[in-house]
């Protein structure tokens, strides 16, 4: 089956125990789960990794880019200032969509800014664990174009 790598930036480690109002109270594993129950529906296998390092994110993305066919990351705070992941997503070539279980637009003026989105095909905020179900099939719609 074609891969979806499914990329997680700091502190997204801790869900399920930080600010159940912003992100909800699944933890990773619980939102690894459904989302890897919810890509089958589209034929697609997830690859999960999560990183609080900007560098091993990147690391992830080039070495396991070539076998993949599209990316989900949600970045965290590296979406705000990581230039070198917006490269990394730009390098690998593939259909990526951002995604933020909290509304971004709608939190500190700091949080409204992405560098990471002109990277990607789309962007998800605010939707909570749904965000990544609507990448899905946003990768999926995309992929069945190409």
């Amino acid at each position: 089956m074609p891969i979806i790598l499914l990329i997680h930036g700091p502190n997204l480690n801790k869900l399920g125990e930080r600010a159940a109002a912003h992100y909800g109270v699944l933890t990773l594993a619980d939102l690894e789960t459904k989302v890897t129950e919810d890509a089958k529906r589209f034929s697609l296998e997830i690859k999960s990794f999560q990183s609080n390092h900007e560098g091993a994110l990147i690391d992830f993305i080039q070495a396991e880019s070539k076998s993949a066919v599209g990316i989900i990351i949600n970045p965290g705070a590296l979406t705000h200032y990581s230039y070198s992941l917006h490269d990394a997503l730009v390098d690998a070539g593939l259909p990526t969509v951002e995604v933020h279980l909290s509304d971004i637009k709608s939190r500190e003026e700091w949080r409204q800014i992405s560098v990471t989105a002109p990277a990607c095909i789309g962007q998800i905020s605010g939707k909570g664990v749904a965000g990544y179900a609507d990448a899905l099939k946003l990768l999926a719609e995309r992929l069945a174009v190409d």
